[in-house]
């Protein structure tokens, strides 16, 4: 038993806000009466519940999510030399797809969903919500390495990166925080400074943190992380 308007939001109908909206217009009917109460309790294996006479089916409802990636795999769909992030899904999530990337030797915290529309959102370059990454690499960072990083480090090829936040950690340790996704970034980026990477983990993005997910695992987000991730703006104020 959920929550009308839980059971709507997980369906991907609209935002939980929205969906009691809907429901008070007199929109949606459970067992062919008509319901205005959100806080209703469905059953969503017997009820039927539909939304301006469509039916909606617990198999639509919208998915996110997180997964603890390895290192020695790859954020693909299938690969002829490594094994894929697909394969630690479970089989009932198998038609989900990757929010975004982890490189072959990059664990941590990677989403994803069935919900396109969220899927573009996240990854488009003005909404792209904050990644937090542990490393340890060579050398330890300095206040001149989170000055270069403040100011957008210049790649050794060329490539000029936006700003970024390095917070050295002491020993050859340091959390980055970034806010695009070019190829390897947080790698070259430390490279840059002389300061090459051994190990690299995402443990959060945005307000989402990886926690106590065991490595290969794999976990739902709620509907309220999902609503926060789905409110994630661009904020300039990162940059300061």
């Amino acid at each position: 038993m959920q929550r009308l308007d839980r059971f709507l939001s997980e369906a991907g109908v609209e935002s939980r806000r929205k969906i009691k909206e809907v429901i008070k217009s007199g929109r949606v009917c459970v067992n062919g009466a008509v319901v205005k109460s959100p806080e209703i309790k469905i059953n969503e294996d017997h009820d039927k519940i539909t939304l301006d006479g469509v039916q909606i089916h617990q198999s639509s409802r919208r998915v996110v999510l997180m997964m603890h990636k390895p290192a020695g795999c790859v954020t693909a769909a299938k690969d002829d030399r490594y094994p894929t992030v697909m394969q630690y899904l479970p089989s009932e999530y198998s038609k989900l797809m990757p929010i975004g990337r982890l490189d072959l030797e990059t664990e941590g915290l990677l989403l994803f969903t069935n919900d396109g529309d969220l899927a573009h959102r996240l990854i488009m370059p003005k909404h792209q919500i904050e990644k937090t990454y542990y490393a340890e690499h060579l050398g330890t960072t300095t206040e001149e390495d989170v000055i270069a990083f403040r100011n957008g480090c210049e790649l050794k090829d060329g490539t000029k990166c936006l700003p970024a936040i390095l917070e050295p950690l002491g020993d050859g340790k340091s959390i980055v925080r970034v806010r695009e996704g070019k190829y390897h970034q947080v790698r070259r980026m430390l490279a840059s400074r002389g300061k090459p990477v051994s190990y690299l983990r995402r443990i959060a993005e945005g307000e989402l943190t990886l926690g106590d997910l065991p490595i290969g695992k794999t976990r739902e987000l709620t509907s309220e992380e999902i609503l926060k991730l789905e409110s994630v703006n661009f904020d300039e104020k990162f940059f300061v």
